[in-house]
């Protein structure tokens, strides 16, 4: 149908000035252009609807651009299965997912924030002050559900080797036989430097980075999420140690009810995305036929 097909077409291949469709614009453009006689918004919207066809949203993606994607995020997926090498880890083995959330403000609202009550939710004030801002930085085992975090003023090598240092002083990591930490390529722990000084310090530890842009491979950004969810909005906060305070008594009771993440996606899950990829952009880069 070639309404179907329009909508799923940019707006700009016809000399439209928006960036995306909608209903409307769709029943406007197809009728002077001879695409139909008359119809109406809802009509276009029943059409479009039973093929989950929705133009007027889009999602953002970035195709990866690290060449030894597949390797670095394989192995990954590998420890959240349990496995190094091939081989089960060991019990005292232990895997760490571990990165910083930076800028967490502490916002003092210029009137009370009311409460929800019958017939009406709870209200924010939109004007506040700033009283300055903390970097959270934590480490989650991610096999027993075992959270570690501190505040700091900023981020650094050197915050980020005190949170290493407080999850390493534990006995059950000082002793273990290896601990993996998973890390992204921010400049706290970026390179070959950081995987050579945290050894020398720490023998048992394994630094491990992750592909470039593939955060999502990282499991605390998952417990990041519940935390921005959870803990942090509203922002309402009248000091810096309030924002303290609420970041470790979160961390501390989500220990209480927490159960390792259920990961599924798998390395044959990676193989099967990145063959669809290479697939896809195969075919984008194919000559059309003149």
């Amino acid at each position: 149908m070639q309404v179907k097909a329009l909508a799923c077409e940019l707006p700009a291949t016809h000399g439209l000035p928006f960036s995306r469709f909608s209903v409307a614009d769709i029943a406007r453009y197809s009728r002077p252009s001879g695409l139909v006689a008359t119809i109406s918004d809802s009509t276009i919207w029943r059409w479009l609807h039973e093929d989950a066809i929705r133009p007027w949203q889009h999602r953002c993606w970035i195709f990866p651009r690290d060449p030894d994607f597949a390797t670095k995020a394989g192995r990954i997926l590998d420890w959240y299965q349990r496995q190094w090498n091939g081989e089960r880890l060991q019990d005292e083995e232990y895997v760490i997912s571990a990165d910083e959330k930076t800028s967490i403000q502490a916002r003092r609202r210029r009137h009370a924030t009311l409460p929800t009550r019958a017939g009406a939710s709870m209200r924010v004030e939109h004007e506040y002050v700033r009283c300055g801002a903390w970097v959270y930085l934590a480490a989650l085992d991610v096999h027993r559900a075992k959270l570690f975090g501190r505040c700091e003023s900023k981020s650094g090598i050197a915050p980020f080797e005190r949170l290493v240092q407080q999850v390493m002083a534990e006995p059950a990591y000082r002793e273990a036989r290896r601990v993996f930490w998973i890390v992204d390529n921010g400049t706290s722990h970026r390179g070959a430097r950081c995987i050579a000084r945290l050894r020398q310090k720490f023998p048992r530890l394994v630094v491990v980075h992750g592909p470039v842009h593939a955060s999502w491979l990282n499991q605390i950004e998952i417990y990041f999420a519940v935390l921005q969810r959870k803990a942090l909005t509203p922002n309402d906060f009248p000091s810096l140690s309030a924002v303290e305070e609420r970041l470790l008594g979160f961390q501390r009771y989500y220990e209480t009810i927490a159960q390792p993440f259920e990961w599924k996606f798998t390395r044959d899950d990676l193989s099967r995305l990145l063959a669809k990829m290479a697939e896809r952009t195969q075919s984008n880069r194919q000559p059309t036929a003149a």
